[in-house]
């Protein structure tokens, strides 16, 4: 696949058309220079500390050892280090707020988490601390949770986290992504703090499926299908791209998504990175821009479920459009990812600066070299375990590659030098 870049000279633009007339998906995947996923289906408890170790290199050049750390978590879905102690929190997308030892996998379940509505895609969802912490001892976290009426939205909440109990306290629903929507599907959720210490969150599209110009992800007076730009206290910053327009809502960053469930800052640029979900194929990794327009649905690189078709243009044929700067098009497998970190660990010096993404369908871990808006696909890792990929984190003490699997009945595993 062609990186596509505004900044530089780019490569023809890809005819999406004409690569699905491609006579075989090996020609399709030939003429788009792209690596294929092993599948293009999208997405949608006690410690151990067992130690256990596998050594592999699972396709990748260099080789690592996989490590557990605690086990039976139910689908775990993101993980967020506490800088001045061996814990880390995570979460479990049935309502769970865990606190897990590094160094031998023990539990402390967080009291004080609100109440989560966990169905189907929903639940609890991101986990993220404050950028001072332990100054400001706030933790932030993402879930689903209905109205009156039964439909549900994505929350963004706070509370102060005490450690000598486990328990939030001062919680604190600091922004809800309106309109609640009679839908369990496409919460987005990503959470990011940007070298501006503001909070960045990604909200989905809640899977509507009337692909035109009136679509909700272009629709500025609502908040889905966006990047939401908000203080740390959830009040909206002055400075935001559309505070002055009484035709949008003052928390959008970005528009034009369809569910973001990667997010990360670039250690070196500080440039805002999100992986997407597609529809049929179409997934893509980003740098966001302020007040940019991301193009769903009217300029994708995916197709319709079923027909195959084309869902609007292609992102290039439109200068209103932000490009991808790396994408799977129409037949070519896909790649339904999930959370994202760049590595900046001391552990992997040959890994320094590498985009890795998690990928749920797929089940492996996506990696990838990163030089500006240039994004270029690795041999993928963790290929053998059968495993959906949902959060990728670094330990910001030892390097090493903290992995969490969602399933039912699932690992967080760490990648360590063989």
């Amino acid at each position: 696949m062609d990186d596509r870049d505004r900044t530089q000279p780019r490569s023809p633009p890809i005819n999406r058309r004409a690569l699905l007339k491609a006579t075989t998906t090996a020609a399709t995947l030939s003429i788009a220079g792209c690596v294929r996923s092993p599948t293009g289906t999208p997405d949608e408890a006690d410690g151990n500390g067992t130690g256990e170790t596998n050594g592999t290199d699972d396709g990748d050049e260099h080789a690592y050892a996989t490590e557990t750390v605690v086990d039976g978590l139910e689908n775990p879905w993101s993980i967020a280090f506490l800088p001045d102690e061996s814990r880390f929190l995570v979460t479990e997308r049935s309502g769970r707020l865990l606190a897990v030892d590094r160094e031998d996998g023990t539990i402390e379940a967080i009291d004080g988490v609100p109440d989560v509505y966990a169905a189907g895609q929903g639940g609890l969802l991101d986990v993220e601390v404050h950028p001072s912490f332990p100054d400001e001892p706030w933790v932030y976290l993402t879930y689903a949770d209905r109205n009156e009426a039964g439909d549900t939205a994505t929350h963004l909440c706070r509370g102060r986290l005490g450690r000598d109990s486990w328990e939030l306290g001062e919680v604190s629903v600091l922004h809800v992504a309106e309109p609640f929507v009679d839908s369990t599907a496409h919460y987005g959720s990503r959470i990011a703090f940007g070298t501006d210490e503001q909070l960045y969150m990604t909200t989905g599209d809640r899977q509507f499926k009337n692909f035109g110009p009136d679509h909700v992800s272009q629709d500025l007076t609502n908040e889905l299908g966006a990047t939401l730009r908000l203080e740390p206290d959830g009040s909206i910053p002055d400075d935001n791209p559309f505070v002055d327009d009484s035709d949008a809502r003052d928390s959008i960053y970005s528009y034009g998504h369809r569910n973001a469930q990667g997010m990360a800052v670039h250690p070196e640029t500080g440039d805002l990175w999100q992986s997407e979900h597609g529809e049929n194929d179409g997934d893509s990794i980003r740098i966001i821009e302020r007040g940019g327009n991301y193009g769903w649905p009217i300029a994708t690189y995916a197709c319709a479920y079923g027909s195959g078709e084309p869902i609007g243009v292609d992102p290039h044929e439109r200068d209103d459009i932000v490009d991808p700067v790396y994408y799977w098009p129409c037949g070519s497998g896909g790649f339904p990812p999930a959370g994202m970190t760049f590595y900046d660990g001391e552990a992997f010096p040959e890994w320094q600066g590498d985009l890795f993404v998690g990928n749920l369908a797929g089940q492996e871990l996506g990696h990838f070299a990163v030089e500006g808006r240039s994004v270029t696909p690795l041999d993928p890792i963790l290929t053998d375990r059968g495993w959906r990929v949902r959060a990728v984190e670094v330990d910001p003490d030892t390097g090493h590659l903290y992995v969490a699997v969602d399933d039912a009945d699932a690992p967080i595993v760490r990648l360590i030098p063989e």
